[in-house]
Order: structure tokens, then sequence, then C-alpha cells
């Protein structure tokens, strides 16, 4: 079943980079108390991810932090030592980056997907959602491109 307006994002822990490596973050930590703007690619590095998806929401971070946004989340079915690369790669350092490296947190909001056809296994689906202390204020998944999940939609639904 997938999330939706209005549940509670479910506690799971992920992986970020920290000073020393990768260390755990729970999902309960991320986002409570906090307004976040959490945005999910199939993977680091992709072409669709890199050149449209990342791009619009580090162009648009001030725009979306002065909205009363406290943190903006990426995530990845990636290691957490891709989404560091990744993140100094698209100059995305005002960003959380998150590795959801078995897909666990994915598959708990129900928007994992199979994309083993292209070699790439369990996969998160593009999406983007704001959430305001451990709740889904909005959600938007994108079947093909990015529309829903655009950082100009998010900035739109803030």
């Amino acid at each position: 079943m997938t999330i939706a307006t209005g549940d509670k994002i479910p506690d799971v822990t992920l992986k970020t980079n920290g000073a020393e490596g990768p260390q755990d973050i729970s999902t309960g930590e991320l986002f409570a108390g906090k307004r976040v703007v959490l945005f999910a690619v199939p993977g680091a590095f992709t072409p669709g991810c890199s050149n449209t998806h990342m791009p619009g929401f580090v162009i648009k971070a001030d725009e979306i932090l002065a909205k009363g946004v406290d943190t903006i989340a990426c995530m990845a079915v990636n290691d957490a030592f891709v989404m560091d690369a990744w993140q100094k790669n698209q100059n995305a350092q005002a960003f959380t980056m998150l590795a959801d490296g078995n897909a666990e947190f994915a598959r708990a909001l129900g928007l994992d997907m199979d994309a083993s056809g292209s070699g790439m296994g369990t996969r998160s689906k593009r999406f983007a959602m704001i959430v305001d202390d451990g709740v889904v204020e909005y959600l938007g998944v994108d079947a093909k491109g990015v529309d829903q999940s655009s950082a100009e939609t998010v900035l739109g639904k803030l």
C-alpha cells in the first residue's frame, strides 16, 4: 500500500555520509518536529536524475527553504558513498543525502519498483513529498519524466 497525504512516515534507518563516513539516520529523527521536502530518484548519476531532477532542486533550494522548510533531503537506492559523490558532483551541499541501499524505506512507503529489466534491481520510484513533523502534506509520484516531483511543483505546493 502506498503512503498517502495525511499518513505518518514509517520509521526506517537509512544511511547518510558524515564526517567519518556512513552513519545511520532514522526517518523518525529526520522528520520529527521539522518541515522536510524529500525527493527520491531511481538512481544517483542516472541521466534523468542528474540532468533534470536534482538540478531543479539545487537551483530552487533557497526558494524552498525560504518557504519554511527546515531540510531538503534526497534519497536513492544507492549506498552512502555514491550519494556523497553525487552530492559533490551536483553541488548539492545544502541537502541531506539519504542512502536507502536495500530499498527498505522505498518499500515501507510503497514506492519501490522493479527495475531489474534495466539491470538496476529494486529501486525507488521518482517522487517528492512535503512532510510536516512526520506527516505527509504532499506526495507527487511521477509515472514518467519529472513532473509531480519537480522542484517547481513542490515549490508551488508549499
